[in-house]
């Protein structure tokens, strides 16, 4: 798969009601520690089917942003049933995104 990008008018459809656990990665595009994030996950979500990578702009979503208490970036946001389970601020290398995502 590949990282979906995902913006007020689905974001329930592809996060909350998603039947796989979904990562959040809340970004904006001049963030250059989100841009070092960007390939950690666009490889994250082509090596895993049994997740789902989403990316979230908090520049155009700032309702999402807001809404999720987004205060610094990159944020990831792991998501299971609808419900937030894990959260990390900053970069991090795959295997801190692998652990935060759990099994």
């Amino acid at each position: 798969m590949k990282v979906i990008e995902a913006t007020g008018a689905n974001f329930e459809q592809e996060v909350l009601k998603s039947d796989k656990p979904v990562l959040v990665d809340f970004n904006a595009e001049w963030c250059g520690p989100c841009r070092m994030m960007k390939p950690v996950l666009d490889q994250l979500a082509a090596d895993r089917g049994d997740i789902k990578v989403v990316s979230v702009n908090i520049d155009d979503e700032d309702e999402l942003a807001e809404e999720y208490g987004i205060s610094s970036i990159p944020c990831l946001v792991v998501f299971r049933d609808g419900a937030e389970t894990a959260r990390n601020i900053g970069f991090v290398p795959r295997e801190a995104v692998e652990a935060l995502i759990g099994d």
